[in-house]
């Protein structure tokens, strides 16, 4: 059932401070069109007491200062028309202009009919001032209210950094009574709500009217954190016994110990850690593009008030029934393009078995995906921290792994198959796979004396068998080590990086 339909005002207010906002409209200037048209307008004005299909200003969220672009469906549907765009672009470059994240709350029709093709190609304008507020690294939220069709979903609907909708809305491209007429059939029902958008990965989630304020809040303690983190007087870094690059991590386990104590169920993952140790965590969803796998976990969230990008590798969604699949590398690597987008440190957590080995992974390209990871995150701009959390096999963990830091937990571990895989090729038998981890050099001690890793974070003795003492631990270090990215000179830090993965093992 869809949530009782907010206008444009009441959304405002609703989630802005008590008498922050101040509206960006200007008067709509005097359009020459038909009497037929011109009746519609006038109509629609008295209906919405509004001007116009949109609704732009600022105010303060939580004390932030942002800018908002709200759309008013009973002005003519929400329908976006020259006079529509025009106001919906002005406000989005001045919020460019002035570096204020951006709130958009979409509610429409799609296109104006009224005014034609000319209206249809507004959406290109309008894309190209958020494509040019997202370049200049400024945070775009969207919330799609119901109905959002059309072109409108097709352009400044589809663009959020953190998208939302609300319960039950209505949401989807080509209209259920067009498609009626066209087709001599109903839409099939069910597929063009929200829920069924973020159960596919298309949206990050359904979250009530109520609840929109604290979501934005949280997201835009992440997002627009860059430049203020460093101001928080109470960041908590490491303490005595945290482990720092210089300390040995020798501890007498053996490689299958590690393989053994990271394949343990009830080793703490990627979830314990975020409600563990970080803050104003905000779980996306999917790729945004229909694909979402449970094996991989997106997120943002800050560790001692320095923000990140979050790819967590979830324990809990992978199995030998549900392994790591193309979709969760193609999640990744939306996370890894919020990151260059925002200019935020990336934080990739590595806990998996391995990566599918089946006709679906073949053919949905696993390959190419590990490969794309590896180049997207070569290259990219901002500040990389990887961190070997549990077991780290084979390409699905390769995909995260070339980081400007590279962490483990003392049982993390990697290596190119499972001991027992490898054991297999050389032996012909799993039974000689302690042999082969220890031949390998696997674990976080030999990968550390390798400069493959450089900081161990130690277990005493298990992670397991002291989970929330752990994760503190490591968002501990995880605080300092994201300080420390954000702090060195970018120019400095890609070399670096160059270097350390081009002359690795020489």
């Amino acid at each position: 059932m869809s949530a009782r339909r907010l206008d444009a005002r009441s959304l405002r207010d609703l989630v802005l401070d008590p008498g922050s906002w101040t509206s960006w409209d200007t008067p709509v200037p005097p359009r020459a069109v038909d009497d037929d048209y011109a009746a519609e307008l006038a109509r629609a004005t008295e209906k919405s007491s509004q001007d116009e299909a949109v609704v732009t200003g600022e105010g303060r969220l939580r004390g932030r200062r942002v800018a908002v672009v709200a759309g008013e469906f009973s002005f003519l549907a929400g329908s976006i028309g020259v006079a529509t765009a025009e106001r919906l672009m002005a406000a989005v470059e001045r919020a460019t202009d002035e570096g204020l994240p951006l709130l958009a709350a979409p509610v429409s029709g799609g296109t104006r009919m009224q005014e034609g093709t000319v209206a249809f190609l507004q959406m290109i304008g309008i894309t190209a001032a958020i494509a040019r507020h997202k370049e200049a690294g400024l945070p775009y939220l969207v919330y799609l209210r119901g109905p959002t069709f059309g072109g409108v979903l097709a352009s400044w609907g589809s663009l959020g950094h953190v998208t939302i909708a609300e319960p039950g809305a209505a949401v989807g491209f080509l209209g259920p009574r067009v498609y009626e007429a066209l087709y001599g059939e109903p839409f099939p029902e069910g597929v063009q709500t929200a829920e069924n958008l973020a159960a596919h990965g298309l949206i990050d989630g359904v979250v009530p009217h109520e609840e929109i304020a604290d979501v934005a809040d949280r997201a835009l303690r992440v997002l627009a954190a860059r430049s203020t983190w460093h101001r928080q007087a109470e960041v908590e870094g490491p303490v005595a016994g945290d482990g720092t690059d210089a300390d040995d991590p020798e501890d007498g386990r053996t490689a299958w110990d590690v393989v053994t104590a990271s394949r343990r169920p009830d080793r703490p993952g990627v979830r314990q850690l975020l409600r563990t140790a970080a803050t104003d965590v905000v779980t996306l969803n999917g790729t945004g593009a229909g694909e979402s796998d449970p094996g991989l976990l997106i997120a943002l969230a800050r560790f001692g008030g320095a923000p990140c990008v979050v790819l967590g590798q979830d324990r809990r969604g992978q199995s030998l029934s549900a392994p790591l699949g193309p979709g969760a590398l193609r999640e990744a690597r939306r996370g890894m393009r919020l990151a260059a987008e925002l200019r935020l440190p990336l934080l990739t957590l590595i806990d998996t078995p391995g990566a599918a080995l089946s006709v679906a992974a073949e053919e949905g390209g696993l390959a190419g995906e590990i490969a794309r990871c590896l180049q997207d995150l070569v290259m990219l701009q901002a500040p990389t921290l990887a961190v070997l959390l549990g077991q780290g096999t084979g390409g699905g963990a390769l995909a995260l792994v070339p980081a400007d830091r590279v962490l483990a937990a003392a049982n993390g571990w990697l290596g190119p198959l499972p001991p027992e895989g490898a054991s297999a090729i050389v032996h012909r038998t799993v039974d000689r796979a302690d042999e082969l981890a220890a031949s390998q050099g696997v674990r976080a001690t030999d990968l550390w004396r390798d400069g493959i890793v450089d900081r161990v974070v130690p277990e005493r003795p298990d992670a397991a068998d002291e989970p929330v003492e752990f994760c503190q631990r490591l968002g501990r270090v995880l605080a300092q080590e994201l300080a420390g990215l954000l702090g060195r000179d970018d120019v400095e830090r890609m070399r670096a990086r160059t270097r350390r993965w081009r002359h690795l093992g020489r």
